[in-house]
This record gives C-alpha cells, structure tokens and sequence, in this order.
C-alpha cells in the first residue's frame, strides 16, 4: 500500500466513525448539546440581566478588592467603554462563554491534576496527550465538534474546554508534585493522615501552581472563543467573523478592543488573586 492509499483509507475511516457515532449517539450528543447550551444560556441570562453599570461597577469593587483603587477604576471604565461602543450584549456573551467553558475545564484538570500529582505513572501516560492537544491548530477541535453538536455555542464549549484543560492540569500535577519532602516527611512523622496530608500541606503548597494553571485557562479559552465565532458560538468572536465577512473594518476593530479589554481584566484579576493566596502562606 502507497502513501496516497494509506492516507486515503485513513480519512475514510475518521468520516465513516464520525457518521457511525452520529448516527448511533445522537441522542447523547443531543442531551450533551443540550446541557451544554443550558449552561451558557443561563450564564449570559445571568450577566446581561442587570444594566450595565451595575456589572461594570461590581468588577470594580471585585478589582478594588483583589488588585487595588487604580486597577479598579481603570477595569471600571474599560468595562463601560465595552458598552458605549455598542458591544455589551456581545461582550457579557462572551464572558458567559469563557467561564463555562473554563469552569468545566478546571472540573475535570484540576482532579485529575491532583491524581497525576500524587501518581507519577499517571502523569508520564497522560502528559504525551496533553502534547498532542496542545501542538494542535486551536481550530482543529472545531471540526469533530460540528460534525458531532451541529453549529452554535455547544460546538464552540467543547472546543473551548479541550484547549483549556492542559494548563490547569498540568500546573496542579506541578504543585503536587513541589511540596518539599522535608514537609512530608514532617507530616509522615507526625503521624497525619493521607487526608491531613493532602489539606494542610500538599494543597496548600500546591495553590499558586493552581491558581496560576487557572490563569493560563482563563487565556487560552479567551483565544478560542474568539476563533470559535466561525461555529455562531455568539459574542465578540462572532462579530469579528460576520465584521471579516462584510469587510466592516470598524465594527472589527471595536470588537477586538472589546477583547483585548476583557481579556486584560480577567488576566489582573486572576493574577491578583493567585498573589493574594500566595501572600496568605
């Protein structure tokens, strides 16, 4: 068999599982789109619900809190100028978009990242994936998730998550695995058991690996959605896609703007409470 046999009969075989796993589980990629869709829909009900100062003015506070008045003033004001230019709706989209999706990652990473922390075995099988996912062009998973959930935010959550999910993992396995053997031999001495080892030493040591992981989650999701505007996922991304397609340069600068804006806030805030739990050790 040539090359041009192999690769052929390969891409046979992706098409017809694909068509298989359609037709056989539709109904669980229908529930699954359909529970996915709830999420998001009741995320950006909840954010687009109060005006849009209220929402500007509650990040302030939360930034006042976390980051300081300066930051606060200025993540107030660059909130507010996301409305002015006429893209609140879509930019509450998308952060709706972003925390579900970054959430549902961090669900599933960071479990998984304490195990592969604690089990060095797992990690070594699970780490050469997360390469594979990681090395992949973003907009690749668009394509399975579309032949699976058809169009719309479910398609671009799934592809969201699986871009989301390595860093959280792979900085919470990092954190478990930093704890200092003296501390554990400490505990070990102490006769603590593997529950109070976890909680009052592991954890603790682990929590700025992980909050940093929940940071860098946070920016990867921020990248795909915008790239997952093209599946009508809803929000920024999709008004730069529909801005691209009708060549409205303003309308695609506007919204990158809007981005770039959430993107900054987020990122300080997530940093800012990754030294706030950092300063409490």
């Amino acid at each position: 068999m040539n090359i041009a046999d192999f690769v052929a009969g390969f891409d046979a075989t992706v098409d017809e599982s694909l068509e298989w796993l359609s037709d056989h589980g539709g109904y669980v990629f229908d529930a699954i789109n359909a529970g996915l869709e709830g999420l998001y829909e009741g995320l950006n009900w909840a954010l687009s619900q109060p005006p849009y100062y209220v929402v500007a003015l509650a990040i302030g506070l939360l930034g006042w809190r976390l980051a300081g008045v300066s930051f606060a003033i200025a993540a107030t004001l660059s909130m507010l100028a996301c409305a002015f230019i006429g893209l609140w709706p879509e930019t509450m989209s998308t952060l709706a978009l972003v925390i579900a999706a970054t959430v549902l990652a961090l669900l599933v990473a960071i479990p998984l990242g304490v195990l592969a922390g604690l089990l060095p075995s797992l990690d070594r099988v699970v780490e050469p994936a997360l390469d594979l996912v990681q090395t992949m062009p973003p907009y690749i998973y668009l394509l399975p998730s579309i032949a699976l959930l058809g169009y719309g935010p479910g398609t671009a959550l799934i592809a969201t998550f699986i871009v989301a999910l390595p860093p959280a993992f792979r900085l919470t396995s990092l954190g478990i695995r930093m704890t200092p053997r003296e501390f554990i031999e400490l505990g070990d001495a102490s006769g603590v058991s593997g529950w109070q080892m976890f909680f009052k030493i592991r954890l603790p040591f682990a929590m700025p690996s992980i909050m940093t992981g929940i940071n860098q989650s946070l920016m990867m999701a921020f990248g795909m959605v915008v790239i997952a505007g093209i599946v009508g996922s809803g929000g920024l991304g999709e008004s730069i896609y529909s801005a691209i397609r009708t060549l409205d340069i303003a309308k695609s600068i506007n919204a990158a703007l809007a981005i770039v804006v959430l993107t900054m806030v987020l990122d300080r805030l997530a940093q800012s409470a990754a030294l706030l739990q950092k300063g409490k050790q």
